[in-house]
């Protein structure tokens, strides 16, 4: 189901809607990979791990390339061996479809 999510593409939000209650993020959560996590149905986290720090380097800059084409930006955290992602819709500070989009066309492109 991950790749049905990674085929739409990212929403901007401009605020004036609600964010996802928790029964709409389980059931989207459950179409992406079992490594992401909804915090208090707020945003998504996942941590993706790498041999060395190049590779993930290079895995945070093909995020940073999707992020610029899909027009949403997640919150990244670069450290050796590992990237970490977090997602949320800062105009509603909350979730929307979009942010599980987004999180699963990272997932194709790590």
């Amino acid at each position: 189901m991950t790749t049905e999510l990674a085929r739409k593409t990212c929403i901007p939000c401009e605020g004036g809607v609600p964010p996802l209650d928790a029964g709409q993020v389980a059931e989207l959560l459950g179409h992406l990979g079992g490594s992401w996590k909804a915090v208090d149905n707020h945003h998504l986290v996942n941590e993706y791990a790498f041999p060395d720090f190049l590779q993930a380097l290079a895995a945070t800059n093909r995020v940073g390339q999707l992020a610029e084409e899909q027009g949403h930006h997640p919150d990244l955290h670069l450290a050796w061996g590992k990237l970490g992602v977090q997602i949320w819709t800062h105009a509603i500070d909350g979730l929307t479809e979009s942010d599980f989009i987004l999180a699963a066309k990272i997932d194709e492109t790590i």
